[in-house]
């Protein structure tokens, strides 16, 4: 539906300057009899003017079909939209008539931690069994809330050990490099009991062929297949914290220790999907997928025209390699702010925000944020990720570029378990706290889908 809406807006915008061409060449054809003090126009001006406005009433009736059908499109998005919305409500409510419309065991801000009770339970400290009751609640919201079960997936899911919701959704809030690539990529649940995932792929093709004569053979070509394996990964982090806190903290210390572990595992995610080295435990990440096309920009007096023109390359690229249209284009925040920086030879920029109709624009610059769609650039969303290398070449200063279809790379995600360990530090009153999931991720289904662009061209900007 989205790509449909997008040609025909497209399409339509064409329409519409084609239209604006010709209203100027039968403008120009009038300007010239009144230059001339003429009050009629020549018989091969008059008959380019009908044959002018014949094709203007023809743009006239394109633009008013296309109209309609981007109408028509655009109402039954906002039917599937409200649909949708009222599914997931009438889901939502189904879900919380058992709980009597109580609120979460762990809501934000309601005094209770979820880590001290899990480390009360653990450690034998809830004398009045509240910690363990409060646990069996929680348990229950996991169990039958749609979104604690869209957030933590399949594989984990269950129990005391799935952290509450709103500290989940402290991902994106911290002051770290979050995962804004692993965002991008077609994201699914990690199916349970395995370490590893086969997924089928078309080795050789069928194929056909004209037929030389009537009863003569037909072309037959036997498809072949192979298969992808994506190793299940484990991803973890702990903290010591001494029992004192525990004991005594009159405030909820899971929401610092248990935030900054979750944010950092974020990054580490997305690390993996960029540059994961497919060894020593690691994914096989997107920049070492053998098969993915690199578009090499190599210049000692980098532009940014000259850039615009490899981006370019690299869209057309993913379209005769991979068949498909590119989806995405994922950069470091600083070659997007190089971009943002450049003007023309007037002082004009060249990215410039959407509103206004600009002309002669490179980009256009979409909201001012951070890991997420930040504009525009040949009709595909930039994204920014601060995980994008940016010590690459020989000056270690270089970054890359990658435009892609993502949906052709796979991240299959567990929940974050999280755990806490008395005996690893009980000579010290020590106990330990715990975060780990599992993930596998794989973008050698279709390697030509993603295209890189790297190079001396790509150095460090200088602003």
């Amino acid at each position: 539906m989205d790509e449909r809406f997008r040609r025909l807006v497209a399409r339509r915008e064409q329409t519409a300057r084609e239209r604006e061409e010709i209203l100027a060449k039968r403008k120009a054809i009038t300007d010239l009899a009144e230059e001339e003090a003429r009050e009629d126009l020549l018989p091969e001006e008059d008959s380019e003017f009908r044959e002018l406005t014949s094709q203007v009433a023809a743009k006239d009736d394109e633009l008013r079909q296309l109209d309609e059908r981007i109408k028509e499109l655009s109402e039954e998005a906002e039917r599937s939209r409200t649909v949708t919305e009222g599914a997931a409500a009438v889901k939502r409510a189904k879900a919380r008539v058992t709980s009597v419309n109580e609120a979460r065991t762990y809501e934000k801000g309601n005094g209770r931690s979820y880590l001290q009770d899990l480390a009360r339970l653990q450690l034998n400290m809830d004398a009045d069994g509240g910690a363990r009751d409060r646990l069996v609640r929680h348990a229950q919201d996991v169990a039958t809330d749609p979104e604690y079960r869209d957030l933590n997936r399949t594989d984990g899911n269950g129990g005391y050990f799935v952290p509450p919701v709103w500290l989940m959704e402290q991902y994106a809030d911290l002051a770290r490099a979050g995962r804004a690539y692993a965002n991008v990529v077609s994201n699914q649940p990690l199916p349970p009991n395995t370490d590893s995932i086969n997924i089928p792929k078309v080795a050789t093709g069928t194929a056909v062929g004209i037929q030389t004569a009537d009863n003569g053979a037909v072309q037959e070509t036997d498809l072949t297949d192979t298969f992808i394996n994506a190793p299940v990964r484990t991803i973890a982090g702990q903290q010591d914290v001494a029992i004192q806190l525990l004991d005594q903290s009159p405030v909820s210390f899971d929401e610092v220790i248990f935030r900054d572990l979750v944010a950092d595992y974020a990054t580490k995610t997305d690390l993996q999907v960029i540059s994961g080295s497919g060894s020593s435990g690691q994914v096989l990440g997107v920049r070492n997928t053998s098969g993915i096309i690199t578009v090499t920009y190599t210049d000692a007096t980098p532009t940014v025209a000259k850039l615009y023109s490899k981006i370019a390359d690299a869209v057309q690229r993913v379209h005769t390699q991979r068949y498909m249209a590119p989806t995405a284009i994922v950069m470091h925040p600083r070659r997007w702010a190089y971009l943002l920086a450049a003007s023309d030879s007037t002082g004009r920029p060249l990215v410039v925000p959407n509103s206004g109709n600009p002309a002669n624009a490179i980009g256009t610059l979409g909201v001012v944020g951070s890991q997420q769609v930040v504009g525009s650039m040949h009709g595909l969303p930039v994204v920014t990720d601060p995980n994008m290398p940016t010590n690459l070449g020989a000056s270690t200063t270089e970054d890359v570029i990658h435009v892609l279809r993502a949906s052709d790379s796979i991240l299959y995600e567990s929940g974050i378990r999280s755990r806490v360990l008395p005996e690893v530090g009980s000579g010290n009153l020590t106990v330990r706290l715990q975060v780990y999931g599992y993930l596998a991720f794989t973008a050698a289904r279709y390697p030509s889908s993603v295209v890189e662009i790297g190079g001396t061209g790509m150095i460090a900007p200088s602003f």
